[in-house]
């Protein structure tokens, strides 16, 4: 006879964690469990059960505060980590909480993580030598708090198993349907998504996010070359120019630029570029080629390619879905 417990999945409440998230979350696989059982007419579907984990004493675990299924028994298949509304999780947060996430770790829970909620997980220790995500724009903390995690934050969602981390804000769409989809079947996936009007998984973060270069390095030099590259968007690329506006030489000026920006000339420019190309798709209504031309690429062709491998979508696509 198949086993039709429900499948436990439990949130995570802590200081700041943002609510919306844990409501939505609970409305989705409320909605998705509506959908599965009307397709199910034997009753055997496993349909889901979602709790609400909180610490009540600094001496004790978190305890269940609120259960659809209203009851003690069993342990959550899936905990997740909501990201922090007010800011970015402290150490001071997460201790009470990492000691108790191995644990359930070990004994065969996955953890998922959405946003700066891959701070917390990244306490336990778990994230080691994997490839996670969090919002673009704490990549910079992240990876000096977390060194040993690969941090790739173009994307959106990284499944790995046991693992799972989701990016941005409101990423915990993504992160409830890819549960859904494990648990529940892709049709019924599909259908929530449809019933709420959000995509299904496979965007990315690198849709949304935009180049936010270092300014903070302290070397004046490399400083002045950002600024003027600022100014002129980028157009020139020459290398000799670059070391004349830094007054540095070429093998000085290379080897300062990177370890004060994180980025090669080439990489750092081509960024400036096509964030105002996104600019300009999104806001005019130029011709890619002649967008490509603003911009500083001759060949439209090699714009397209290096645009796509930036942003993840092709110019084209990226005027269809932002365009205002």
């Amino acid at each position: 006879m198949p086993n039709s417990a429900p499948i436990e999945i439990g949130l995570v409440l802590y200081p700041s964690s943002q609510m919306s998230c844990v409501l939505g979350l609970t409305d989705l696989f409320g909605i998705a469990n509506g959908i599965a059982a009307a397709k199910n007419e034997q009753g055997s579907q496993r349909l889901l059960r979602v709790t609400h984990w909180a610490l009540e004493s600094a001496s004790a675990p978190p305890a269940r505060v609120f259960d659809t299924e209203f009851s003690d028994e069993g342990a959550p298949d899936v905990f997740i980590l909501p990201p922090a509304i007010d800011y970015l999780i402290s150490v001071e947060m997460t201790a009470p909480l990492t000691d108790w996430l191995r644990e359930r770790h070990g004994a065969g829970a996955v953890l998922a993580s959405v946003c700066a909620g891959a701070f917390l997980l990244a306490e336990t220790g778990l994230l080691a030598g994997r490839t996670v995500t969090t919002h673009w724009s704490y990549a910079e903390t992240f990876r000096e708090r977390f060194p040993e995690a690969h941090l790739d934050p173009d994307r959106l969602i990284i499944d790995d198993g046991d693992i799972i981390t989701a990016g941005g804000l409101m990423s915990w769409t993504d992160l409830g349907l890819k549960l859904v989809d494990r648990f529940l079947g892709p049709t019924v996936m599909v259908e929530t998504a449809q019933v709420l009007l959000v995509d299904p998984p496979g965007r990315e973060q690198r849709y949304y996010s935009t180049f936010s270069p270092r300014l903070g390095h302290g070397d004046a030099a490399i400083l002045k070359v950002q600024h003027w590259l600022q100014v002129t968007k980028a157009k020139d690329m020459d290398l000799s120019i670059l070391c004349e506006q830094a007054g540095l030489e070429e093998r000085t000026f290379l080897r300062r630029f990177q370890k004060a920006t994180g980025l090669t000339t080439t990489e750092y420019c081509q960024r400036l570029r096509i964030g105002r190309a996104r600019e300009l798709l999104q806001f005019g209504a130029l011709s890619i080629d002649r967008i490509a031309w603003e911009v500083g690429y001759n060949d439209p062709g090699a714009f397209r390619k290096i645009f796509a491998r930036f942003v993840g979508l092709t110019p084209s696509d990226y005027r269809r879905r932002f365009h205002a």
